[in-house]
């Protein structure tokens, strides 16, 4: 077979995987809609959480912007001011972006005109994908394969939001009244687990999807470290708010105290107290504190404070990545449809390091040595937010399966709780 043969091969079954993966992806951003009324749709209860049909929209836009309009002949745009309204933060595009903010009060376009939208730029796309010339492949492919996770970003985004649109509601309504609910069981045993460090190798190998955040692959020491087997959960961390953890300064960061301060935190993000009997808001509406599940909906601040109660640490990403290396992407992910956290399952070895919580590191969000962001706006998905975040690992119950892996590093701000974050221990090994 001659190399020109062998490259169109693979070129076709390239073209042939994301023909497929496309319209699957697309798919599940509308099916995690179907539960909404139509009043759902524009709500946005807080600057970080978008409405619905934003969320829908802007996928789309993201396609029509860094795939359409530059590579599919004559590809005439759905709405000429479609490009302000449902950009997100991208400056070097040119069109500017509608205030964050303020995306819940756009009341048109109307969802119907929403839905409208993504049929258009999905009969593009799928053009797109099939009539692709060969010399604009290689391009094409790289930035449908970011299109199609940062959609799956948006999914899990969607969940994340919906929960609290609807925990703002004094009514706590439903998203799903239909979601399992696991019996209450005992919490797992927590064990603790060592690992020698050294001279270890981080970051994406190159084999397969990876975001650029995640490279190069470079090599860091890592001292001797003790893990814990599973993440902390609810009872564990009830101990610490009964133990006047939200009320001892000496636990906390100095942000996060003035945080805890001025929030009027209490408890994390969801809980609700009444006759001395613990709650909290779920996508199924409310539900009795379960102590074994992972706890979840905690800032950084939280398990900072948490850890050092507690006389331990947070592992850094590199000691997470560490452990994490070689283990199955397995655990309740979105696919699963709980969407909320288990408790961990009885046995020996890391349990939950995918799915269920993300995992709070005690690692700053900044670049790996070598990194350069890529020129234009794609350059500004991950590079320009390298400062003033922390690092989470691992996923959750609302990332999608084939979404994650050991070397994927999301962010936030360390006040933030409104994901569904939680984290596990950590301290130095012997």
């Amino acid at each position: 077979m001659s190399d020109t043969s062998a490259t169109q091969d693979r070129i076709d079954a390239m073209r042939a995987a994301l023909a497929e993966q496309y319209p699957r992806v697309r798919r599940f951003s509308e099916r995690l809609c179907e539960p909404l009324e139509i009043e759902d749709y524009g709500l946005q209860t807080v600057v970080e959480a978008s409405p619905p049909k934003w969320h829908l929209a802007h996928v789309s836009w993201f396609y029509e912007t860094f795939l359409l309009r530059p590579f599919l002949p004559g590809y005439q745009v759905f709405h000429p001011r479609f490009e302000y309204l449902f950009n997100s933060y991208y400056e070097q595009t040119g069109t500017g972006f509608w205030p964050r903010h303020e995306r819940g009060l756009l009341a048109r376009p109307t969802v119907a005109e929403v839905y409208d939208y993504r049929r258009h730029v999905d009969a593009a796309m799928t053009r797109l994908i099939a009539a692709c010339p060969a010399a604009d492949w290689s391009t094409v492919a790289q930035r449908l394969r970011i299109g199609l996770n940062h959609e799956q970003q948006h999914q899990e985004l969607l969940v994340t939001d919906i929960k609290h649109h609807f925990a703002h509601n004094p009514l706590r309504p439903a998203y799903r009244a239909d979601l399992p609910v696991a019996a209450p069981s005992a919490p797992a045993q927590l064990q603790w687990l060592d690992f020698e460090g050294g001279l270890i190798e981080v970051g994406a190998t190159g084999e397969g999807f990876h975001y650029d955040n995640e490279a190069p692959r470079h090599r860091v020491f890592v001292a001797p470290f003790t893990l814990a087997d599973r993440p902390v959960t609810n009872g564990e961390f009830l101990e610490f708010i009964q133990d006047g953890g939200y009320q001892n300064t000496g636990l906390w960061l100095s942000d996060g105290w003035a945080t805890v301060k001025q929030q009027g935190w209490r408890a994390p993000l969801y809980w609700e107290e009444r006759d001395g009997e613990w709650s909290l808001m779920t996508l199924s509406g409310m539900r009795p504190l379960d102590p074994a599940e992972p706890v979840c909906h905690v800032s950084y601040y939280e398990a900072d404070a948490y850890a050092t109660w507690a006389g331990k640490r947070l592992p850094t990403e590199f000691e997470w990545e560490h452990a994490a290396h070689g283990q199955p992407i397995a655990g309740n992910f979105v696919d699963d449809g709980v969407l909320h956290p288990r408790p961990a399952r009885p046995g020996a070895g890391l349990k939950q390091l995918f799915g269920d919580v993300w995992e709070w590191t005690g690692s700053a969000y900044l670049p790996y040595p070598g990194y350069r962001a890529a020129p234009g706006a794609l350059g500004e998905y991950n590079g320009k937010f390298m400062c003033n975040q922390m690092v989470l690992r691992g996923g959750s119950c609302a990332t999608s399966r084939d979404h994650v892996r050991s070397t994927y590093r999301n962010f936030f701000y360390p006040h933030e709780r409104w994901q569904f974050m939680g984290f596990r221990l950590a301290e130095v090994g012997a």
